[in-house]
């Protein structure tokens, strides 16, 4: 960013902006993490998780660790060496997902999905319903898959799941999806959720958890992969963590209290709205762009495309890479690359967490000033289809 004055527009789909707000709650002293203090904030922040989980039940357990940590978290508590699981591909994320399972030794069985599409759910209910004697233990699914801006469809999933009157554990991975738009435990029949902080809860990257349900936690108790650093069986007393291995991330959860004081003081439903209309007003834009020739929205299927994020395809022969060092280096907006696959096809355009109107506008008038200079083709107007689009939203 050399020669670039004022703030950046970081628009990375996660890490996402930290507010000053939690920067602050987390600039205190160290204190006692076995104290009556940090016991009392632990068990409030947790508990506090599970209402934007929606979940009564479920025994939420914090991780000192990026969502990696979460997903080896789910995978060495709930299975054995050998054991069958379906993955539904969605996208580089979906595929790390397994390959830590694949680490432990897993048969991990890839649902294939066509790219720039949705999970499909009737593919899974037949392959569950193929499995007589139920040797498929669990389906893992990523609700938002970030390395291509799509949601993915949870509560058909679990209907799907069902409907073969399979018994098997129902995984999902909420990293980007929770606190951006609705997710809903319970109500869905999730076995275990994995989450981290660094999305939608607006820390900085280091914390994790996973809520499982009661049957994820019996699950635990028969499982025989090696476990120590993320062992329930040594946190978890009563379906609530009661401590940690090692060192308690203590400041993480000055942090993350102070990020649930703001999603409450908005109002959930409200946080859902804002992303919802921040997306719509993205794709507009991108839209507007891909009517000259120019970027596309990825998804084909608009219905599930993301509200946390917007994964821009460039138009052939062009390279997403180019456009997003011109916007960084001239224009001081930060955008997220394309993974594995993706690299040099897309880019990405994070809008989630704290965000409002005014800064998705600039960011996306740099953007369009990036494919400019980088000689992308693209439609004009784009910039006032988005103010369209919130205009729209603001006069209902």
């Amino acid at each position: 960013m050399s020669g670039v004055r004022g703030w950046q527009f970081f628009m990375h789909p996660g890490p996402t902006n930290i507010p000053q707000r939690v920067l602050q709650a987390m600039a205190r002293p160290a204190l006692d993490f076995t104290g009556s203090e940090f016991v009392a904030l632990r068990d409030a922040c947790l508990e506090r998780l599970k209402r934007i989980l929606k979940t009564e039940r479920a025994a939420v357990v914090a991780y000192a660790a990026s969502g990696n940590g979460a997903w080896e978290a789910s995978i060495a508590n709930l299975f054995s060496p050998g054991e069958r699981v379906v993955v539904c591909e969605s996208g580089y994320f979906s595929r790390n997902w397994a390959a830590t399972a694949e680490a432990f030794g897993l048969q991990v069985e890839i649902l294939p999905t066509p790219e720039r599409e949705a999970v499909d759910v009737r593919a899974l209910g037949a392959r569950l319903a193929r499995d007589d004697g139920h040797t498929i233990k669990a389906v893992l699914l990523v609700h938002n898959e970030t390395s291509t801006g799509m949601r993915h469809p949870v509560a058909e999933a679990r209907a799907a799941i069902d409907a073969a009157g399979h018994p098997a554990l129902f995984l999902v991975d909420t990293i980007s999806s929770l606190a951006s738009y609705d997710f809903r435990m319970d109500e869905w029949k999730v076995d275990l959720a994995v989450g981290g902080g660094q999305k939608g809860l607006m820390l900085p990257p280091g914390l994790s958890f996973t809520a499982a349900s009661d049957k994820a936690l019996a699950a635990a108790q028969a499982a025989r992969n090696p476990r120590r650093y993320f062992d329930w069986r040594n946190m978890v007393k009563d379906a609530r963590q009661v401590s940690f291995v090692g060192t308690a991330p203590m400041h993480f959860f000055f942090g993350l209290a102070a990020a649930l004081d703001m999603l409450e003081e908005e109002g959930l439903e409200n946080v859902f709205a804002r992303h919802r209309r921040l997306a719509q007003a993205t794709r507009a834009c991108v839209d507007a762009w891909a009517a000259g020739g120019g970027p596309e929205v990825f998804p084909r299927q608009r219905a599930f495309a993301s509200d946390s994020l917007t994964a821009v395809l460039m138009p052939q022969g062009h390279d997403a890479d180019r456009v997003r060092s011109i916007a960084e280096a001239r224009y001081g907006v930060a955008l997220g690359r394309g993974l594995t696959t993706l690299q040099g096809r897309v880019f990405r355009i994070g809008h989630m967490g704290d965000l409002n109107e005014p800064m998705l506008l600039g960011a996306l008038a740099a953007i369009e000033l990036a494919l400019r200079d980088a000689g992308v083709p693209y439609g004009h107007g784009g910039l006032e289809a988005a103010q369209a689009a919130l205009g729209a939203r603001a006069a209902r």
